[in-house]
């Protein structure tokens, strides 16, 4: 729970106004914030946070739900992947050795 400066919790409104002014502020892509749970989701497990409580703050009961809708592999995923691949098939490294942008797959 965020609170403002006398301890009152923020409402959806207030968070929303705050989070946008951050945006702008910090000349950042305005985003709605329900639009951004997979990015959140998707970095904190990047960041090896556990699965649980990747559920718990995302207020699921069942860690599947979490995994299947908000954990979205980034392109580091997908190149640690291929060379594992590459490396059991014999094949050449499908991005020759080149700098990926790093981010989420989806979006």
């Amino acid at each position: 729970m965020l609170v403002d400066e006398l301890g009152m919790p923020l409402t959806v409104k207030q968070l929303r106004e705050q989070a946008l002014k951050v945006m702008a502020d910090k000349a950042l892509r305005r985003v709605r914030l329900y639009d951004a749970r997979p990015s959140c989701r998707t970095y904190l497990a990047n960041d090896e946070v556990p699965d649980h409580l990747l559920a718990r703050w995302a207020g699921h009961t069942d860690v599947r739900t979490t995994k299947r809708w908000y954990v979205k592999p980034d392109v580091e995923n997908l190149r640690s992947a291929a060379a594992v691949r590459s490396g059991l098939t014999g094949g050449p490294d499908p991005y020759g050795g080149k700098n990926v942008r790093r981010g989420s797959v989806v979006g």
